[in-house]
């Protein structure tokens, strides 16, 4: 049973901007991503535009892709966001990165999937997620994996992904099934 949205999604917007930003949405994921139609559709085309920078931003990190989403996937399974979980999950499908490592995330403390510095940075991003605050301890083991760079670069992933899963959570955006649309699309591009 799918749940509603709290706002109802809004299928024909208004504007050039809005047309655009549905347009192209829907040649890159194969839908019209519903924070897209639920909440960015209702601001000012700066909002979304804000949103789009965070991505951009992202490509401007040195942490390799496949740490920068387990962080991501981490911090919205820790606040239930089953939308960024879902694009979150898609993203690295198409990506290519290792899936039982996404799929053991539950697990990473014990898994042998996970190095010292991917569980020294989990913890990190648990810590910091779970009780909004980080013990000293924690901060050193990982400041012993990651340089001060790439310890900003890890804050500044959970503080953007609490942005995402707060702004879905906040309307009950659920997901878009964006990791079957993903499944299939590489099915269907890869020769028989």
């Amino acid at each position: 049973m799918r749940m509603n949205t709290f706002l109802p999604p809004i299928e024909n917007p208004q504007g050039l901007i809005l047309k655009l930003a549905f347009y192209f949405t829907r040649r890159q994921f194969g839908k019209v991503l519903t924070p897209l139609k639920v909440h960015s559709a209702r601001l000012p085309a700066a909002f979304g535009l804000f949103y789009a920078k965070i991505g951009e931003l992202d490509k401007k990190l040195t942490l390799p892709a496949e740490t920068v989403m387990l962080i991501r996937e981490q911090v919205a399974r820790l606040n239930v966001c089953l939308f960024c979980m879902d694009i979150g999950r898609s993203f690295t499908i198409k990506a290519s990165m290792n899936e039982a490592k996404f799929d053991a995330l539950e697990q990473y403390r014990a898994s042998p999937l996970f190095s010292d510095a991917e569980r020294a940075a989990l913890d990190y991003v648990t810590e910091l997620t779970k009780d909004k605050r980080v013990e000293p301890d924690t901060f050193a083991r990982l400041s012993r994996h990651y340089s001060e760079l790439e310890v900003c670069e890890i804050v500044w992933l959970v503080a953007s992904e609490h942005l995402y899963n707060i702004t879905n959570i906040g309307l009950n955006i659920h997901s878009d099934m964006l990791c079957d649309i993903s499944r299939k699309s590489i099915k269907s591009s890869t020769p028989a």
